[in-house]
């Protein structure tokens, strides 16, 4: 799924998208915004790196980071619909994962990944991928976009 074809959906739905990411730190905004026309679906995008930003700035409940962790399902759901409400977008895409090649644990390991899509409904999806950090960030951005292409009904 590319970011063209989103771009293309949002717009024969007059919708409107906006980001939330941690481990892509702002690939999947690069991404919409590469292609002509993406002024039209994107609002803006939060790069919420740190714990204590995705709180300020996305409403994150720090219960959610303290019980489950920032890589979380609930944390991928908490950003969304904090991305989707502060932006007033129709649709908001947020991923939480480690990237590696540090950082992963035995419950945790390096390539989990967390992806958020908060529209009419709020899915989650979690993912474990394999491969360099590049790699992990690559797929996570693709995985992203397909989630976002879908819930544009």
């Amino acid at each position: 799924m590319t970011a063209a074809i989103l771009i293309k959906k949002l717009k024969a739905h007059s919708l409107t998208i906006a980001t939330a990411e941690s481990c892509t730190g702002g690939l999947i905004a690069a991404a919409i915004t590469s292609v002509s026309g993406a002024s039209d679906v994107f609002h803006e995008g939060y790069i919420t790196y740190a714990n204590d930003v995705k709180i300020r700035l996305l409403g994150v409940p720090a219960d959610i980071i303290r019980s489950y962790g920032a890589v979380s399902e609930q944390c991928a759901r908490a950003m969304a619909e904090g991305a989707r409400k502060r932006s007033g977008a129709d649709i908001a895409i947020a991923v939480t994962g480690i990237a590696g090649p540090a950082g992963g644990t035995k419950m945790k390991p390096v390539g989990t990944v967390f992806i958020g899509i908060a529209g009419k409904h709020t899915r989650e999806y979690r993912h474990h991928f394999r491969g360099t950090r590049s790699e992990i960030r690559t797929k996570t951005v693709q995985y992203a976009l397909r989630y976002a292409a879908a819930a544009v009904v």
